[in-house]
């Protein structure tokens, strides 16, 4: 679906330059550009998500897992800043691409990646200092 969107996108931002003579091919052509762009894009830059931990904080339905689930989150984010909470939620929980999430804090794609690449490594310091204790 995105990869549609994002041909579409592509077609209504170019349509000064191109030549509709052959309208589907210039679709198809434009279609599989843009997702091996993204295939490119995934393989170059692989991001992990730890989807056990989403999921046991998302689906945490009695009031003591809420609270504990309340209490990890607070100290995972507690130093950092609060455009990186907002971040993580973008891109970890709503889904959205690296540069959806740049272009709504107003940093570079490398800029978020790189905050989410020390958030992860914080979490995991996290859960290991929490599992040795």
């Amino acid at each position: 679906m995105d990869a549609m969107q994002e041909t579409f996108v592509k077609l209504l931002q170019n349509e000064h330059r191109l030549n509709a003579a052959a309208p589907s091919s210039l679709l198809f052509r434009m279609a599989t550009n843009v997702c091996l762009n993204r295939l490119r894009s995934t393989s170059r830059r692989p991001e992990t998500r730890d989807e056990e931990l989403l999921m046991q904080i998302a689906c945490a339905e009695d009031t003591e897992a809420q609270s504990m689930a309340r209490s990890m989150l607070d100290r995972i984010f507690a130093r950092e800043k609060p455009s990186t909470r907002t971040i993580a939620v973008l891109h970890l929980l709503d889904g959205m691409t690296l540069q959806e999430v740049a272009d709504e804090v107003g940093l570079s794609v490398s800029g978020v990646r790189k905050r989410l690449r020390v958030l992860k490594g914080r979490v995991q310091h996290q859960r290991l200092h929490e599992q040795a204790a």
